[in-house]
């Protein structure tokens, strides 16, 4: 049989104990050593994050691949908020009504801050509009040339009612108003003619006053049509001195807005529009347009949520970056579609749904625009609609506000399509290897919109400059959590753990949840027994009862091959 001594492995050599005087030597304790300031051991991912958010350029998203433990997503929120804060703000996002397709809500953007202020003055447009109108409706110029247009219809119609009663007095007959129209009536000695002289007239007599009469009716018809043309030109007139009127009120009101607004063309061309739909609306204004003043008998039926009147002039504020300082960045917990991509809301009222621009509600994408959204992939994934819908923003460079599903609704219903805002954002993944492989190699989109990989190792070298950087660590769990302090042998023991972990005695672990986890364990053992410090003890107990806890199907499998129930053959 061959010789096995060679194959034997002296005790000493199963673990690699730290040399407190090499490789501790700089400090007694955790008191003395500054906490870490980054990530630990990741100069590969660290390369790669920066080169990431350093492209400016389609498809350079980010994708932070490692397993769970390793820090890649403290790490992620907090490299690229510091970036973030270099950054420029971006622009606010309004939605305001298309006056010529209320169906298509316009996107306008503006400096950051300036949302609010437009919406801001937009009200106090309206407000003002609401006080100017019906004055400028009530001024002398107004009423004056009101009352022209109304006595000169009158005295036309009045001539030509005249002249129709006197043809038919010639022709023998008076002219009577019997509800709804005019009749013609013989005379006789100045006043209608009594049935029985009508009854006594030959039947020439009584066809030669037919057939005046039926001249007559015609003659009064062509009345009618005129008086009705000169009807429909007086209100002509009457509309087009209203918006007159309207126009030199509200004028000058929005007139303020354009100075203000000038060197942003959309605001100026949204203003125009907004001119010339108070102009035709103005009675808005001077009487309110609600049921009860169109038809006071009107029977009151139960309302929903009151309908602002002017609501098609207000500002519908989307992202307001007035407090952004640099770029945005947004952290999706929960990234359903709603939260990822907005929504578009609804009142319910009287059996039937109804929207406006004005309840166009945002998602983290549009929050994030001009910026940084970060999000986990396992939670992207799990919904399909999700997933492609991003991709789709991403590809297109357009947040695009659409309720889930409107395309497969078999009833349609009334809804609006808001303009699609330009999309500008660095989208950054966080996910463990599986799922990228599987990406990788399944979805031709995923390569062209993910270009980046930030890949984070499990393990790192061991040696000093890590081994100060584990002390650092430590002292930062410390601090932060206000923990007791670590000896340096209970700072030995934690590096010893650190290459188990790792299951090499020359490499360090960075799955740092599970370090963090026994540094907490450790510190409530030490605070337990009242020691000063957190010792080497503290540290391998807290390691002990850690296994303990976790390894009972271990345990069982060892019993069993004691028990020769599980038989293991070596060579």
């Amino acid at each position: 049989m061959e010789n096995t001594e060679r194959y034997r492995i002296p005790l000493e050599r199963l673990k690699k104990a730290c040399n407190l005087d090499k490789e501790l030597d700089f400090c007694s304790s955790t008191r003395e050593v500054a906490p870490f300031d980054g990530v630990i051991g990741q100069e590969r991912a660290v390369r790669s994050m920066q080169f990431g958010l350093d492209m400016d350029a389609p498809g350079y998203n980010i994708f932070v691949v490692g397993p769970n433990g390793t820090g890649r997503s403290s790490y992620a929120n907090a490299i690229v908020a510091r970036t973030a804060v270099d950054g420029d703000e971006p622009d606010d996002w309004c939605y305001l009504n298309n006056f010529a397709n209320e169906d298509q809500p316009w996107a306008v953007s503006l400096p950051p801050g300036w949302g609010k202020i437009f919406q801001k003055d937009m009200d106090e447009l309206v407000t003002d509009l609401k006080v100017a109108l019906p004055k400028a409706f009530e001024e002398n110029s107004y009423v004056q040339r009101k009352t022209a247009i109304i006595t000169t219809l009158q005295q036309n119609m009045e001539s030509l009612y005249r002249a129709i009663d006197e043809e038919a007095r010639t022709e023998g007959f008076t002219m009577r108003q019997i509800p709804p129209r005019f009749m013609f009536m013989p005379i006789k000695d100045g006043q209608p003619m009594p049935p029985e002289d009508f009854e006594k007239l030959t039947p020439e007599e009584r066809q030669s006053l037919d057939e005046r009469g039926r001249k007559l009716t015609k003659r009064l018809d062509e009345t009618l049509r005129t008086g009705q043309t000169l009807e429909k030109d007086a209100r002509t007139q009457m509309e087009e001195l209203e918006k007159q009127v309207a126009f030199s009120s509200a004028g000058p009101l929005v007139g303020r807005l354009n100075d203000k607004y000038a060197d942003y063309p959309r605001i100026v061309e949204y203003l125009d529009s907004a001119l010339k739909d108070i102009v035709e609306k103005h009675t808005l204004f001077v009487v309110p347009e609600t049921p009860e003043a169109k038809n006071p008998m009107m029977p009151q039926m139960p309302q929903g949520p009151e309908t602002d009147p002017y609501i098609r002039y207000r500002v519908n504020v989307l992202v307001n970056n007035e407090k952004c300082t640099g770029q945005p960045v947004v952290i999706e917990p929960t990234p359903n579609y709603y939260n990822l991509f907005g929504k578009i809301e609804y009142n319910s009222q009287m059996f039937s749904m109804s929207t406006d621009f004005t309840m166009i509600r945002p998602g983290a994408l549009h929050k994030a625009n001009g910026g940084f959204l970060i999000l986990q992939a396992k939670d992207i994934l799990t919904d399909a609609y999700v997933w492609e819908t991003l991709k789709k923003a991403l590809k297109h460079g357009k947040a695009v506000v659409e309720n889930i599903g409107e395309q497969y609704r078999l009833v349609p219903t009334g809804t609006i399509k808001p303009e699609p805002i330009p999309l500008n954002v660095k989208v950054i993944m966080i996910s463990n290897p599986q799922i990228y492989d599987i990406l990788y190699t399944l979805d031709e989109d995923f390569q062209k919109l993910f270009k980046v990989r930030v890949d984070f190792d499990i393990e790192m070298p061991r040696n000093m400059a890590n081994i100060c950087q584990y002390a650092s660590f430590v002292t930062f769990v410390c601090r932060r959590d206000n923990l007791k302090d670590f000896s340096r042998s209970g700072l030995g023991k934690v590096i010893e753990y650190g290459s188990r972990l790792a299951g090499n005695q020359n490499k360090l672990s960075t799955r740092f949840n599970d370090v963090t986890e026994t540094i907490y364990e450790a510190a409530a053992l030490a605070e337990y027994e009242g020691s000063e410090y957190v010792e080497a003890s503290h540290v391998s107990k807290a390691i002990e009862e850690r296994k303990y806890r976790a390894h009972r199907i271990e345990e069982k499998i060892q019993e069993q091959i004691i028990e020769k129930k599980m038989l293991i053959s070596t060579e």
